[in-house]
């Protein structure tokens, strides 16, 4: 074979395999850029582990100094009270207190008492169950001569266990967000590939409206698998 020709056969092989590199490499890039994004989901519902309940009382008088004391004994009144309903000395705390002077500003007739002082009790227990159990007991204490206002829609229920469910969890969610990309995966007639991206999305932690101690707990992964 002479030169001339040999050379012609060697450009068009050179020719043939940049062109077949050109479009082995568009393909995989084409198959790079799909992908499918999928959502999954875990939910639980648990119960609070803790609990700040609030109650609040006043008292009407014209003697600061007989409020503050008067202000003593009934406070410590509703101590014994939740004392003898199983609750602990160090799981109740005074709220601040506030003074109003009723004579400072008023229209019409004066009112009766110079000076209305309010405060509150607060209890800060683990023990949820004894909260539910004493909720609604202020006619036990009127009995007592202690007008105390529960505060039922402020208490606070608290969960303090997330960091111990969000392995489970997010385990749980990028298992069902798997499961619906292999479903797209097959109607598309495709094979699902590795994770492209991941977001592990926020933790909510939501109360049951008619039971405030129950929390649900809800996390919603978002993950972008490739596809063959």
């Amino acid at each position: 074979m002479n030169k001339p020709i040999l050379s012609s056969v060697i450009l068009a092989i050179g020719v043939a395999l940049a062109g077949m590199f050109v479009y082995l490499g568009i393909h995989q890039m084409a198959s790079k850029d799909r992908a499918v994004v999928v959502k999954g989901l875990s939910t639980r519902d648990v119960q609070a582990d803790y609990v700040v309940w609030p109650m609040n009382f006043e008292l009407r008088g014209n003697d600061i100094s007989s409020l503050y004391s008067d202000l003593g004994k009934v406070e410590q009144t509703a101590r014994q009270f939740f004392v003898d309903r199983g609750f602990k000395e160090s799981e109740m705390s005074r709220g601040n207190i506030s003074i109003d002077d009723n004579w400072s500003s008023y229209y019409g007739t004066r009112p009766e008492f110079h000076y209305t002082l309010r405060t509150s009790l607060i209890i800060s227990t683990p023990d949820i169950e004894r909260v539910i159990a004493n909720q609604g007991c202020q006619s036990e204490l009127l009995k007592k001569g202690v007008i105390l206002q529960s505060n039922d829609w402020n208490t606070d229920f608290q969960y303090n266990g997330l960091s111990e469910l969000k392995p489970e969890m997010v385990q749980e969610a990028t298992k069902n967000a798997r499961q619906v990309a292999m479903k797209f995966a097959e109607d598309a007639q495709c094979h699902l590939g590795s994770i492209k991206q991941a977001n592990q999305g926020q933790f909510s932690v939501e109360s049951d409206t008619y039971q405030p101690w129950i929390k649900h707990v809800r996390v919603v992964t978002t993950v972008s698998y490739f596809l063959r």
